[in-house]
């Protein structure tokens, strides 16, 4: 999956949590969502003068906004590897959490159909 074809499927499912994401899908929405928010917060510091860590009213917008399409990502994930969207508050756990999380993330999809669907990867 292409670069423009994550983005354009993590966008158009913007609020859709039931399903599977692709390992691609989610890891080029991640960077998609970091360069936004990157971009974001330099016109924060650009337009108003404000320090690059405080956060703006810019990139406030912007976290607000792609909140919704970035949880529903990171659930659609977990379901590729056959686990509950519910997993994602281990989030909340410091380090732990988010390293299991990630070692989830980085996990090939479940190879059949699961629970949660058919196996998004081509045969």
């Amino acid at each position: 999956m292409s670069f423009a074809e994550a983005i354009r499927e993590g966008l158009s499912k913007y609020a859709t949590f039931d399903g599977r994401a692709r390992r691609s899908e989610f890891w080029w929405f991640l960077l998609f969502f970091a360069a936004v928010a990157s971009g974001a917060s330099m016109l924060d510091v650009v337009l108003f003068g404000i320090d690059s860590h405080d956060p703006g009213l810019i990139s406030g917008l912007t976290t607000i906004g792609m909140l919704i399409p970035s949880l529903a990502v990171n659930v659609r994930r977990l379901h590729d590897v056959d686990r509950s969207g519910w997993w994602l508050w281990l989030g909340v756990v410091p380090l732990l959490g988010t390293l299991l999380l990630t070692a989830w993330a980085v996990q090939d999809s479940h190879p059949a159909n699961n629970r949660f669907g058919a196996c998004p990867k081509p045969l």
